[in-house]
C-alpha cells in the first residue's frame, strides 16, 4: 500500500452493510477526511464480499482494501479458543467476539501502511463491538484518532440510516422488512434485531440462514470420526485436513443437522441485555469432541482448573481483551491441558445434538483395570476406609465440637 492520500485520512472497517454503508459519506460530510475502506475476508458469504470494493467507492470512499484473513483466523484465534474451552454464559461460542481483534489488528497495520490519522467501526453505542474494537486499537495503535459515528450523529435507528442513504442516492440491500442486523464469518453467523427485540416471539426462518431446521433435518444419523492431535483436528473420516478444511467440512455436515443453533439473551459489556440467534454448526463439533478428550486426560483438580481458566477466557474474549498480558497467560495455561487431548473421537449427528459415541486417547486417566466392577487383581478395596476417615475428619471434628457446645 502507498500513501497516496491527502494527511486527513480514517480507515473504516468496512462490511457493506447498512451502518458502513453511511459511514462512508457521514465521515466526509462531517469531518472532511478522507475515507479508506477496509475489509477483512473472514469467512463471511461471497455474495457479502463480491463487488464489495466497488460498492465502498460507490458510498464515496476513496479505496478499499480487501484482505484474506479466513487461514490466520482458523489457526491464530478460533482454534486457540476452542481448545480453551471458552463459552460465555455457559452457551455462546463467542462467534462475533472472537473475530474483532483480528479485524483490528488488520485495520490498524492498514492505517499505519497509508499514515492514516485514525480509525473508525460501525458498532453502536449499545453494543459490545464498540468497546472490543476500541481496546484493540488502543492497545496497538493509541497514537491514532477514533471514530464511532453511532456515538456522535443524529441517527437513532437503522431506518434513519436507510432514509439517510436514499437521500445520498447510494443502493444498500436491506430493507425495513429485512432489517436484521446479521454478522458472518467461517465460524458463525448471528441474527440480532427484528421480532427477536420481543423476547416472547419465536424466531422465524429468518433468523436462520446456515442450519436446516429441525424439522427438515436428515431422519438418519451421520457418524464422524475425528482424530485429534494436541486441540487440533487433523483428520475427519480418515482423511487428512487442515484447521480451516476441517472447520469448513464440519460446518456443511453441522448445518445439514441443525447442530449449532442458540437462541441467548446475553449480558453485554455495557450491562444491557441482548437478545441474538446464532448458528455454529461446525464449532460446536469441535468443541464437544474436544471435550471428549478431556474427560479422558484431566484428572480431577486439572479439570476443575482448566474449567476456571475456560470461564475466564470466555469473559477475556467477550470484553475484547484479546491483546492483554491476561489473555496471553490464560492462553498458555489452557495449552498446558490441550497439549493433552490427543486422540479420536466418533461422533454422531442427529437433529441437533451431537452425541459422542466413542472417545479413545493414549493420554487416557481411565483405566478399566482399576474402574471395573468385576473382579479385579490391582485395586484394594479396603484402603478407601482409611481414605475416607482422613478425608472426612474435618467434618467429623466440626461435629464433635457442635456437640460439647
Amino acid at each position: 500500500m502507498k500513501n497516496l492520500y491527502k494527511k486527513n485520512t480514517i480507515v473504516l472497517a468496512y462490511s457493506g452493510g447498512l451502518d458502513t454503508s453511511a459511514i462512508i459519506p457521514w465521515i466526509k460530510d462531517t469531518y472532511k477526511y478522507n475515507v479508506v475502506a477496509f475489509v477483512a475476508n473472514i469467512g463471511q458469504s461471497k455474495k457479502d464480499l463480491m463487488n464489495i470494493k466497488k460498492k465502498a467507492i460507490d458510498s464515496g470512499a476513496d479505496n478499499c482494501y480487501v484482505e484474506d484473513l479466513r487461514a490466520v483466523f482458523v489457526e491464530s484465534f478460533i482454534f486457540p479458543m476452542l481448545k480453551s474451552g471458552a463459552l460465555y454464559e455457559n452457551k455462546y461460542l463467542l462467534g462475533t467476539a472472537i473475530s474483532r481483534p483480528l479485524i483490528a489488528q488488520a485495520q490498524i497495520n492498514c492505517a499505519k501502511k497509508i499514515k492514516a490519522i485514525g480509525v473508525c467501526h460501525g458498532a453502536t453505542g449499545k453494543g459490545n463491538d464498540q468497546v472490543r474494537f476500541e481496546l484493540s486499537y488502543v492497545s496497538l495503535a493509541p497514537q491514532l484518532k477514533i471514530l464511532a459515528p453511532w456515538r456522535e450523529w443524529k441517527f437513532c435507528s437503522r431506518e434513519d440510516l436507510l432514509e439517510y442513504l436514499r437521500e445520498k442516492n447510494i443502493l444498500t440491500n436491506v430493507s425495513l422488512q429485512k432489517i436484521y442486523s446479521k454478522d458472518e464469518n467461517i465460524f458463525h453467523i448471528s441474527t440480532e434485531g427484528g421480532i427477536l427485540e420481543d423476547s416472547w416471539n419465536a424466531p422465524d426462518e429468518n433468523c436462520w440462514s446456515w442450519t436446516t431446521s429441525l424439522q427438515k433435518a436428515p431422519n438418519n444419523s451421520e457418524k464422524i470420526h475425528l482424530k485429534i492431535l494436541k486441540g487440533n483436528i487433523v483428520e475427519i473420516n480418515h482423511v487428512k485436513v487442515t484447521l480451516y478444511q476441517s472447520l469448513k467440512i464440519l460446518n456443511k455436515i453441522g448445518c445439514k443437522h441443525a447442530i449449532g443453533r442458540i437462541d441467548i439473551i446475553e449480558n453485554r459489556v455495557i450491562g444491557l441485555k441482548s437478545r441474538g440467534c446464532y448458528e455454529t454448526p461446525g464449532g460446536t463439533i469441535i468443541f464437544t469432541a474436544l471435550r471428549a478428550l478431556e474427560e479422558l486426560t484431566l484428572d480431577r483438580e486439572s479439570y476443575c482448573w482448566k474449567n476456571q481458566i475456560s470461564h475466564k477466557m470466555s469473559e477475556v474474549i467477550y470484553e475484547g481483551k484479546w491483546f492483554t498480558p491476561l489473555r496471553i497467560s490464560l492462553q498458555k495455561s489452557s495449552e498446558v491441558f490441550s497439549n493433552l487431548i490427543s486422540g479420536k473421537v466418533l461422533i454422531e449427528l442427529y437433529k441437533g445434538s451431537v452425541l459422542v459415541l466413542k472417545k479413545y486417547s493414549l493420554n487416557s486417566l481411565y483405566s478399566e483395570e482399576y474402574s471395573t466392577f468385576g473382579k479385579d487383581t490391582v485395586y484394594t478395596q479396603k484402603n478407601a476406609h482409611g481414605f475416607i476417615q482422613l478425608f472426612s475428619l474435618p467434618s467429623k471434628i466440626r461435629a464433635l465440637k457442635k456437640n460439647i457446645i
